[in-house]
């Protein structure tokens, strides 16, 4: 057995103080099912036996170490003298109710081969989240530390940004230690995991091998992008590489430092992930974690689960509104309302917590459009008002959806409407953030022509900044929506494949395999909070668009762009060049060249 995070001393995030904390603990069942097909189960009790293992120590997030001379062999055999191991003793159980998570398991996907090894670094060519799997025949007592990262410094070495995060007292920092016993064997860390690019062994003897292990839950992949634009597939391969780093149980933030389920990330990233994978259950899953976070009043923390930290900090109406957002997305891809039915009532009470802490339907507080590209970003008021309002209509839109009343959310959200109108709208110092006109838009706060003129003045703003996004998470998320349903497909294209920073071609032409926490590539360089471009790719340039209404097949023009195929659940559209296949499993609203209508099952060809 491991630590895992129930017997976590990790200090920063309240680990060491969480109310699961405790010594490990086991209940078994041994379930034999015999050739006649009776079948008998062994419950563990006082009667099993227990010792000490070779791993002496443990931590998901730092490493482990394990002392190979210390390894029993044969226990798993029938003739295997267990006389000097203890009887195990009776545990209180942990508390809380014991459920089986119904969702896929962690498990290995891909094993990877290093492609280049300089200085004791095996570089594996891609970031990753898993470990490092060894081959060694060392020295009795020859101890082989690797270390792990997702970047080098000037001498080749990892950087070790980890270490900027207190941890518990260790000298592990993202690194693995194996003792060798004297003979050929193997060693993989079984209760951590890591993320990296690079590896560096130190003290390793001659002979050793190694690979990487890529682990992560197992999300059955239901879509695919690709086109004639290296870049965009490689910005599309990123996306998705992110996403699988860091759905870890939950969707994390950070495989390589925090490994926390950060909702604001989560919530933003959702269409896009619900486009490339079943994670229906995944998502149904972690709000589970909600119920079990979500306190008396309402409120939510920033990361879920919690120990108790990110209630006062860290968390904010775009965080919190995962838990509306999430099971929304989920009813408008998949057409099931159960986990809008299972979460109603923690909405309806975050819902009034998010009120109370509004003045006069102005909303203020918590993280706002965090990692911006320069300093300040856009006022928070102005989106997490936004968010308000926006909320308050997905509620009324909810409650028709599974017959609750719906008339006072439509009443409340026009309120917060008015409320952000009367203060933001001709606010001249706003003028300058692109996160303030696509949020507008987006958020449906205009009317009329308005959204016209807030579009246009948005796409002159990245025009005028050499077609460069100056947004942090919340404007990303929203520019992508505005600027492909107003016609400047191309100004987005230029901004998403600009080589100079910012922009996400940068990161890509600077080696990076995924998508970075910060447009400066200064934190974390495997992150999802920017992945709208993903989500982009297939509602757009492929045209594969979910509403209230169904499906809508509406495919729009790169100009630059000659071939490109987007699929999702046996929806398939190919554009080449000027002409456009669509294979449909489902009927759906086509709007192609001068088709617009709705178009049963079947295989169509479209000449624009």
């Amino acid at each position: 057995m491991g630590n895992g995070f129930y017997n976590d001393n990790m200090v920063l995030w309240n680990d060491k103080l969480s109310a699961w904390k405790d010594k490990l603990k086991l209940t078994a069942v041994l379930e034999i099912i015999y050739k006649t097909g009776e079948q008998d189960f062994i419950y563990s009790d006082n009667s099993w036996r227990c010792t000490e293992g070779a791993v002496i120590y443990n931590h998901v997030r730092q490493g482990e170490c394990c002392n190979a001379r210390l390894r029993r062999t044969g226990f798993d055999c029938p003739d295997y003298d267990d006389a000097d191991w203890e009887y195990a003793v009776y545990a209180h159980e942990p508390g809380g109710l014991l459920e089986a998570a119904d969702m896929p398991p962690v498990r290995i996907k891909r094993r990877l081969k290093s492609i280049s090894f300089k200085n004791g670094v095996y570089d594996f060519g891609e970031n990753i989240s898993g470990r490092a799997r060894i081959k060694v025949c060392g020295e009795p007592g020859q101890r082989i530390k690797l270390t792990y990262d997702e970047l080098l410094d000037e001498n080749g070495k990892p950087v070790g940004n980890c270490s900027v995060y207190a941890r518990e007292e260790s000298d592990l920092w993202n690194q693995d230690v194996f003792i060798c016993s004297g003979k050929e064997e193997e060693f993989y860390p079984q209760f951590c995991y890591h993320c990296f690019r690079y590896v560096m062994a130190e003290n390793a003897p001659k002979g050793f091998e190694i690979e990487a292990e890529v682990f992560h839950t197992d999300l059955k992949q239901i879509g695919s992008f690709e086109s004639s634009d290296d870049m965009l597939n490689k910005i599309h391969a990123a996306s998705v590489r992110s996403t699988l780093s860091n759905y870890m149980w939950m969707p994390t933030d950070y495989p390589h430092r925090e490994q926390l389920g950060w909702t604001g990330d989560a919530q933003l990233s959702s269409q896009q992930v619900l486009m490339n994978f079943d994670a229906s259950k995944a998502y149904a899953k972690w709000m589970n974690d909600f119920k079990d976070a979500q306190r008396p009043n309402g409120q939510l923390p920033g990361i879920i689960p919690s120990a108790g930290w990110g209630y006062n900090w860290g968390c904010g109406p775009s965080f919190d509104s995962a838990l509306l957002i999430i099971p929304y997305n989920v009813y408008i891809n998949t057409g099931s309302d159960k986990l809008i039915r299972d979460m109603w009532d923690n909405m309806v009470l975050y819902m009034g917590y998010f009120e109370r802490m509004s003045i006069d339907g102005i909303a203020d507080f918590g993280l706002g459009d965090w990692m911006p590209v320069r300093e300040p970003s856009c006022p928070r008021a102005v989106t997490d008002t936004a968010y308000l309002y926006a909320d308050l209509t997905m509620m009324s839109e909810m409650a028709e959806i599974i017959g609750e009343s719906s008339e006072i959310w439509k009443e409340k959200a026009e309120t917060v409407k008015r409320a952000w109108r009367d203060r933001f709208l001709h606010d001249t110092g706003l003028e300058g953030y692109q996160t303030f006109y696509a949020c507008a838009v987006y958020q449906r706060l205009l009317d009329g022509d308005e959204n016209i003129k807030a579009a246009e003045r948005l796409a002159k703003l990245v025009e005028k900044n050499d077609y460069h996004i100056d947004c942090g998470m919340l404007g990303t998320k929203y520019i992508f929506t505005v600027l492909s349903e107003y016609g400047y497909m191309d100004t987005l294209y230029k901004m998403v494949t600009n080589p100079i920073f910012p922009s996400y071609a940068y990161w890509i032409l600077r080696g990076h395999t995924t998508l970075c926490e910060s447009w400066d590539m200064n934190n974390s360089c495997n992150h999802h909070l920017f992945s709208e471009v993903d989500h982009w790719f297939y509602r757009y340039v492929g045209g594969i668009k979910y509403t209230k209404a169904g499906l809508v097949i509406h495919p729009l023009l790169l100009s630059a762009v000659d071939y490109i195929k987007a699929e999702h659940k046996g929806v398939a559209v190919t554009r080449n060049k000027n002409k456009i296949n669509l294979v449909l499993p489902v009927k759906a609203r086509v709007i192609i060249g001068d088709t617009d209508k709705m178009l049963p099952p079947g295989e169509y060809e479209f000449i624009l």
